[in-house]
């Protein structure tokens, strides 16, 4: 008899169970776009050569690039460096400074040849690590400038330190 009972039991509890109000589904958020890593959004183009500012150091040679943002919340760059031990360099406006979506900015780069043994004589690829920073993340990316801007560093190393790197 108590087995007729649980049984009687656990048949009107399924019973129940199943015959329960449903809640609704909940509605399926809205999807938010996804904020793009500063570096997928980030163009830098080389303008040419510039003549360095009257207070750079002598050996200091300049060019202009371009920073453009092409989408997404505005992008600050916080540094801008180089790889070469021989050579340093400064911008202007100097870092950091932001700019929005849509948007681009003019940069100056001076570098100043520091040690003649230590830079690129004939660099193929030389590039600026730039550090980017927006509302998803902070990243260093590495921008290859392209040939006009390697025959211009290597000019510009060339007529800083003459035959003192070969």
């Amino acid at each position: 008899m108590a087995l007729a009972t649980a049984t009687a039991l656990l048949g009107a509890g399924g019973a129940l169970y199943a015959t329960r109000p449903q809640q609704p589904p909940p509605r399926p958020a809205r999807p938010r776009p996804e904020v793009p890593y500063p570096a997928q959004v980030v163009d830098v183009a080389y303008l040419g050569d510039r003549v360095p500012p009257a207070d750079a150091p002598p050996r200091s040679f300049s060019f202009a690039v371009l920073f453009g943002v092409t989408a997404g919340p505005p992008v600050t760059v916080t540094r801008v460096t180089q790889p070469y031990a021989g050579l340093s360099l400064t911008t202007r406006p100097p870092a950091p400074w932001r700019t929005g979506a849509g948007s681009a900015r003019e940069i100056t780069v001076t570098m100043h040849v520091t040690k003649c043994g230590e830079v690129p004589w004939h660099a193929g690829l030389p590039f600026l690590d730039v550090t980017l920073r927006n509302a998803r993340a902070i990243q260093i990316q590495s921008f290859i400038l392209g040939g006009r801007y390697a025959q211009h560093l290597s000019h510009a190393v060339e007529v800083a330190c003459g035959n003192r790197i070969r």
